[in-house]
């Protein structure tokens, strides 16, 4: 082991053989603060390896992601036999025709602890404080980047980012001997240069992401050169003619001679691979004049040249960290795109005071300097709970059904575009995405309507006074039909929450509306006044409204929420809380009808049967599919358990006495269980699977199709029957 100084703090790093000729360099640079010529992130980061799947990958274990560390690997297909590579697969599709616009770009490239780290957990994990990113309107692509051969990228971050229409990467990097080693199989022909970049176009079109960051961090000799640009240009025009709109980013590595130089500009040592490519990702030791020469030498493509800024600072234009934004605009008037390394940066230092606040205060920077680069709501249905996919509890239709800590990136929906104000006296109210429980008269509240987060409004308000925040920056254009607004609101005493929404038109100008569930004469714009509708009994203090518009040939450009006081006044405080749950953007009031349980196909798989503690265990894989193969397609499944008693087993459905237990949800149409305890009572296990919808509707749990298993025995052959039967014998059954 060595150790190395970053921050002025001392860390172990174990580092292989093969390194140890170039530690002392290593050192040496970090020790006086010279940045290192590679794309790396903290040092300690390059082997730090993820948890590999339990034994073997092809044995069932609890779903996880992870690279591909060896060409032998990607060769012989062992990744695709694996039991987790199901589980790998993104549910989510970019939108069609998403292109990249033609404009300066902000390309995010993700390199913290070494990668899969609370992301790796596919089906979620534990910690309510793990990374994520929530500024999706700031980004246009997203690179997930680590040291090992084939980064691929966890399913969590290509599902939130195709929700909000970024690109997603994942990366290719060769380094020291392994990597050289690997250039010469991998070079040896031209054959053998297009057998690998179609190895490479085969996993990212089965997982789902759009295309790959290559990263050449070794001598090359000149004999390997065509090759290489063999390799580099067949994956490219792979990737586009397999997935449209794909992109395919060189990075400022080796040269077209072979050696191993960081240009930190495009010029002609570097400008053949670009030739090739979509695109190159500079690395970050440019100077001021870096961004303008590059514009100089990519011409009409100077939008694909993406100047690297590193976050951590180490030797970066502007000094990156909380000056980010001085490389920025540099950039931005260049007309040229940045790549923005390791934004983590403000996680993994603790930048005070807390994650939450220290990101968005970052972020700010960025959005100041470069504008917001992603609009929406663009299309219908549009559905946000404002969950960040992190925090200590789940909600389903305003009842708590989690109340642990947990993370799942994939959870995400739209993320609003709340403005970061730097001085917290300036304003009345505080604005704040919520994933804790508040704590409000004596008593806990129920923080979240669905998901896992809110937007909570607290603070002071005047009479007659209002507050105004703006929500979300969309592109969607009305037709001849109305839509519908829905949103749910939990508030204290007089506070009173509404929404301001802005249109355009060409021919008519701008236009504002105002909804407000109490009348108000406060505003000028035009107010509508919601209908209230039912809400769910265990949904106490929730309010649901709901209003329809008709705005042909407008668009809807603006979201804001408005705080304001009933009147009259019914009492004298100033003070205000209110929280807004979720809100849904649809082309119809009607409820989504679901398909009826008889109509899924449910299976449980690879039973295995335990004790802990003294308890029965369980752990199998439950997984379904519609009879309807042209059926809807659903984006998440809450999964339940009942565990029935043994006196009421002769009732299939469960009965008042079984209790719905939430274990989890999954993004495609399987589940894993591991573990799960039994307890000593229980005659049967029913696994509820509660089909949700895009527009953030989830079916009754009475009519979802379920699993249900014997405990009694090590299997149960007639529940196993039981999913593979026609419908007409399910119905039979059920109405006997």
């Amino acid at each position: 082991s060595s150790y190395i100084v970053i921050h002025k703090k001392k860390i172990p790093t174990y580092f292989p053989p093969q390194f140890s000729s170039t530690l002392k360099l290593i050192e040496k640079k970090t020790l006086i603060g010279e940045p290192k010529n590679n794309m790396s992130g903290q040092p300690n980061d390059q082997k730090s390896d993820p948890t590999p799947p339990p034994f073997d990958p092809s044995k069932p274990s609890v779903p996880i992601s992870y690279p591909i560390k060896t060409l032998e690997d990607l060769e012989n297909g062992s990744y695709y036999k694996s039991f987790h590579y199901p589980f790998n697969k993104s549910s989510v599709p970019l939108r069609p025709n998403t292109g990249l616009a033609q404009r300066p770009r902000v390309l995010v490239c993700h390199d913290m602890q070494g990668g899969y780290v609370d992301d790796k957990w596919i089906q979620g994990g534990e910690n309510s404080g793990a990374y994520a990113i929530w500024h999706w309107y700031l980004i246009d692509v997203f690179v997930y980047f680590s040291h090992y051969l084939v980064t691929l990228p966890p399913p969590c971050w290509t599902n939130t980012a195709h929700t909000h229409g970024v690109k997603v990467l994942g990366t290719f990097i060769v380094e020291g001997e392994e990597g050289t080693a690997t250039c010469n199989k991998m070079l040896s022909t031209k054959e053998s240069a297009h057998k690998y970049a179609e190895l490479l176009v085969e996993l990212a079109v089965a997982l789902g992401f759009d295309g790959w960051l290559l990263n050449m961090e070794v001598d090359l000799a000149i004999s390997q050169i065509p090759n290489l640009k063999e390799f580099v240009s067949y994956l490219t025009q792979t990737m586009h003619s397999s997935v449209p709109g794909s992109l395919v980013i060189w990075y400022d590595s080796v040269t077209i001679d072979g050696t191993l130089s960081w240009q930190n500009q495009l010029n002609e040592e570097n400008k053949p691979f670009f030739d090739i490519s979509d695109g190159i990702f500079v690395n970050y030791l440019w100077e001021e004049d870096g961004p303008k020469l590059s514009a100089t030498v990519a011409g009409d493509r100077k939008l694909d040249v993406y100047m690297g800024i590193d976050v951590f600072g180490r030797g970066t234009y502007g000094g990156g960290q909380w000056t980010t934004n001085v490389a920025l605009d540099v950039i931005k008037k260049d007309e040229v795109s940045a790549a923005i390394f390791a934004p983590g940066w403000v996680y993994e230092t603790k930048q005070p005071p807390d994650f939450q606040t220290a990101q968005n205060r970052w972020w700010s920077l960025v959005e100041k300097s470069w504008g917001i680069v992603q609009n929406y709501p663009k299309t219908l249905p549009f559905y946000s709970n404002f969950d960040q996919g992190r925090g200590n509890h789940i909600s389903v239709d305003g009842a708590q059904v989690l109340s642990t800590q947990w993370n799942n990136i994939s959870s995400q929906t739209f993320q609003p575009f709340l403005e970061y104000v730097d001085d917290s006296t300036s304003k009345t109210i505080e604005v704040r995405v919520e994933s804790m429980n508040w704590f409000m008269n004596g008593s806990f509240k129920e923080a979240s309507f669905n998901g896992g987060g809110n937007i909570t409004f607290k603070g002071t308000l005047e009479a007659g006074a209002s507050f105004s925040t703006r929500l979300f920056s969309g592109e969607l254009l009305m037709g001849p039909l109305p839509i519908y607004f829905t949103y749910s609101v939990n508030s204290e005493g007089n506070s009173q929450l509404g929404l301001s929404l802005e249109f355009s038109s060409e021919t008519e100008g701008k236009k504002k509306l105002f909804l407000a569930s109490q009348g108000t004469n406060q505003f000028s714009s035009e107010v509508l006044m919601p209908r209230r509708l039912t809400t769910p009994d265990n949904a106490p203090g929730w309010v649901m409204q709901e209003v329809s518009i008709a705005m042909n040939g407008y668009t809807l450009t603006e979201i804001h929420a408005v705080c304001y006081k009933q009147q009259p006044e019914i009492s004298n405080t100033t003070e205000y809380f209110a929280v807004l749950g979720d809100i849904k953007i649809s082309t119809s009031s009607k409820n989504t009808e679901f398909p009826p349980s008889t109509s899924w196909i449910v299976n449980g798989q690879d039973i295995e049967w335990g004790t802990s503690q003294g308890s029965k265990t369980l752990s199998l894989k439950i997984s379904w599919k519609s009879e309807d193969e042209k059926g809807p397609l659903f984006p998440k499944y809450n999964i339940y358990i009942e565990k029935l008693p043994k006196q009421s087993i002769r009732t299939l459905r469960g009965t008042l006495e079984s209790v719905r237990e939430y274990i989890g949800v999954a993004h495609i149409e399987a589940f894993y269980v591991s573990q799960l305890v039994i307890p000593s009572d229980t005659s049967s296990l029913k696994f509820i699977i509660q089909v949700c919808n895009v527009d953030g509707t989830s079916q009754n749990l009475d009519d979802a199709p379920f699993f249900q298993l014997d405990v009694q025995s090590s299997t149960n052959i007639l529940s196993l029957l039981f999913g593979c039967l026609p419908s007409l014998v399910k119905n039979i059954i059920a109405y006997l």
